[in-house]
């Protein structure tokens, strides 16, 4: 009896979604953490639960076939148990518009062309063809608009003419424009943000919203400003090019965040309706910025960007948006074409290509040298130029890095405590904003600042501590040539412990966590040595200093009558601060601040 009602009884409702689905989708995890389904003879994914994953689609489908609507706890119940299927899988790379694939023949980029029919590009060193299913796995959001279909191969010329008539800015400028462009179609590599900044009425805006959509193209592909980083990392997770307009502030945590997305780390957030758990949304983006201040940035932002200057447009110049966009519309399939005519060309000459430095982008540079062999261009020094214009800038808004920096090449090399530091230097009238206020300020902006100060050739070490009961941690600055030499080792300071001697890691030996001596990154080195420069030649005499001990000869002068004596301790007659400094026969038993203070 029981047997004759199992066979008469009808599977449930979650069975049938489940077969249905079987019939239909192949259940796949991602390498993201997330469940994707993929049609059969396709190569689109798209998640469950979405508005238009899988759930919908099974409760559809169910309607379709038995006239009967699904109820939600069968669709739960079947997605439940399709997610954990996929639990078994080994996780699959789940791409969004470019990807990288690896052959036997070699590497080739895949691009989607977000087609209903799931055609995509797939270029090489040999050249580039439409196919009809992309080799990997590509999913698409709402902002993921479908691509014209490229013109023929062969017609670069034509192409970038097309682009150039669109481009507001200088050949120089251009040509570096057109290397981001190759550049952003090569997913595994950190790429420069592109800054477009100019006086109002200079296209920024449109040039960069059609920049983005050459190879991403997007419903929106200008966005604003970020609220937050859960804002942020919506937003950028659903595209592959962002473009963020009219910004003219970065708060650092948008700064560390864009960072981030240039090489690609992870973003840790609480998992949802969890306590104890955690998620991670790790990406690599193209990024562009409008209307940005140089000034504005972090310098580990700066030093992440690449900045073009759009030009004032004459008034018999210019053309109403919707010619502009018709002239876009009508010549972006050409563009695209010879884009990957580059690019294609570039992957075929990037194996030969060498550079004897490698700057803070080293693969931007290198695909820049490749593109300058292809086109006889010379976009690899335009950009080096103009990274130091944009170090120069930085320096520009910020006023006591600027400062600090004068110093320093004025002495060549000067130790000492970060107070003492600032006592040395006066503040303007009037006192900028962003003057640091006490030595806890002043040392914070000194290593957010770390990156300008090296790329304009100032280092700075630890040099042990005072020997007041202070104890404070004295540093060594020094300014090395234009040709990375460095002045003779920086001397103890005559108030200073040295250093221990123990062993240390390279990062814990330097106050901006990076070492000037190039030693092989698991070599250990004694903190004695932890002030030596890489270089022991003297490209320029040292800093002329009154000091007739050798050890003291890193100090500049702290008057014009200054003689030096015996190092003397005791309480300062101006200050009551307890020093260590030299007597001076002017004001006898002063510390080196009053000293300075005095001579000023």
């Amino acid at each position: 009896m029981n047997s004759r009602d199992d066979k008469d009884k009808k599977p449930s409702q979650a069975t049938l979604l489940i077969e249905l689905a079987d019939r239909h989708v192949d259940v796949v995890a991602g390498d993201d953490g997330r469940t994707y389904a993929v049609r059969k003879g396709s190569s689109t994914a798209f998640p469950l639960l979405r508005k238009d994953g899988l759930r919908v689609q099974l409760a559809r489908q169910y309607y379709a076939e038995h006239h009967a609507v699904a109820s939600q706890s069968a669709l739960t119940d079947a997605i439940s148990v399709l997610e954990g299927r996929a639990m078994d899988q080994q996780p699959q790379p789940i791409h969004l518009r470019l990807a990288t694939h690896r052959t036997e023949t070699g590497d080739q980029i895949v691009i989607d062309l977000g087609t209903p029919d799931g055609r995509c590009v797939i270029a090489g060193p040999d050249g580039w063809h439409i196919a009809e299913r992309s080799p990997v796995l590509f999913r698409r959001t709402k902002l993921t608009s479908p691509m014209t279909e490229p013109g023929p191969a062969g017609q670069t010329a034509h192409g970038l003419a097309a682009l150039r008539d669109l481009i507001n800015v200088d050949e120089p400028s251009f040509r570096l424009i057109v290397g981001w462009l190759v550049a952003g179609m090569m997913p595994d590599l950190p790429h420069p943000i592109l800054g477009g900044k100019g006086e109002q009425g200079t296209g920024k805006s449109t040039a960069l919203e059609m920049l983005i959509n050459l190879l991403d193209p997007s419903p929106a592909a200008l966005r604003s400003l970020p609220r937050d980083i859960k804002t942020w990392a919506t937003v950028a997770s659903a595209s592959w090019a962002v473009c963020l307009d009219n910004v003219s502030v970065i708060p650092m945590w948008l700064s560390d965040t864009l960072c981030k997305a240039v090489t690609g780390d992870g973003l840790v957030d609480r998992a949802l309706y969890s306590d104890d758990d955690v998620s991670v949304l790790a990406f690599r983006r193209l990024i562009a910025l409008t209307s940005i201040d140089t000034g504005a940035l972090a310098s580990d932002l700066s030093e992440r960007m690449l900045t073009v200057e759009f030009l004032p447009i004459k008034k018999e110049q210019r053309r109403p948006h919707s010619e502009v966009a018709a002239a876009f519309h009508r010549d972006a399939p050409a563009i695209r074409a010879a884009l990957f005519d580059l690019l294609c060309a570039v992957l075929g000459a990037l194996p030969d290509t060498h550079l004897a430095e490698l700057p803070r982008m080293a693969d931007f540079a290198r695909i820049l040298a490749a593109l300058d062999t292809i086109t006889g261009w010379n976009t690899l020094d335009t950009y080096l130029t103009a990274s130091q214009v944009t170090t120069a800038d930085l320096l520009d808004a910020k006023p006591f890095t600027s400062a600090v920096a004068d110093f320093v090449d004025e002495h060549t090399q000067w130790t000492g405590s970060i107070s003492q530091l600032l006592d040395l230097i006066p503040a303007p009238e009037p006192r900028p904003r962003s003057w640091p206020v006490d030595a806890t300020r002043a040392s914070g902006q000194l290593k957010r600042d770390a990156p300008v100060l090296r790329s304009i050739g100032i280092t700075v070490i630890e040099a042990g501590r005072s020997r007041d009961r202070h104890r404070r941690q004295l540093y060594t600055f020094t300014a090395h040539s234009l040709d990375g030499q460095a002045p003779q080792a920086p001397q103890q300071a005559p108030d200073a412990d040295p250093a221990p001697d123990t062993t240390v890691t390279r990062q814990d030996a330097s106050f901006f966590g990076q070492l000037v001596t190039p030693d092989p990154s698991d070599a250990q080195i004694p903190a004695s040595a932890a002030s030596a420069p890489a270089s022991h030649h003297h490209p320029r005499p040292q800093a002329v200093t009154e000091a007739t001990d050798p050890a003291e000869a890193g100090f500049p002068p702290l008057s014009e009558k200054t003689t030096t004596n015996a190092v003397e301790e005791g309480p300062c007659v101006r200050c009551d601060a307890a020093f260590h400094r030299f007597e001076t026969t002017d004001h006898p038993r002063v510390c080196t601040t009053c000293a300075s203070r005095h001579r000023t």
